[in-house]
């Protein structure tokens, strides 16, 4: 079983930053991992995704702001948030995948103040 704790959110002012962390309770280094979101009344939805080889994948509306990032000698993945705007106001949500199974985190909340 895997555990999965997020840190990170928080409130925080239009175009400002923030950097959610992800810490796995074992090796990452042979796992894909992401971040999705929840936003109140919407579907959750996949913000960023990286391979166990590195490569990343992003939302459209997110490309060019977010970066997604691991360190796998710390079992940790990061979300850089940069040019935050209110609509990535959010539950953001870590998730690991291991074959056909997929781990979530507990969620950290995301607010930007317009």
């Amino acid at each position: 079983q895997v555990q999965l704790v997020e840190s990170g959110g928080g409130l925080v002012q239009a175009g400002g930053s923030l950097r959610l962390s992800c810490a796995a309770s074992g090796s990452i280094s042979l796992n894909a991992m992401g971040w999705h979101r929840q936003a109140p009344g919407k579907q959750r939805e996949l913000v960023a995704g990286i391979t166990s080889g590195g490569t990343a994948d992003y939302e459209e509306s997110v490309k060019g702001r977010f970066t997604i990032s691991r360190d796998n000698a710390k079992n940790t993945v990061y979300l850089q948030m940069n040019s935050l705007k209110p609509e990535d106001t959010a539950v953001y949500y870590c998730y690991l995948r291991s074959g056909s199974r997929i781990y979530w985190g507990q969620g950290t909340q995301v607010t930007i103040s317009s």
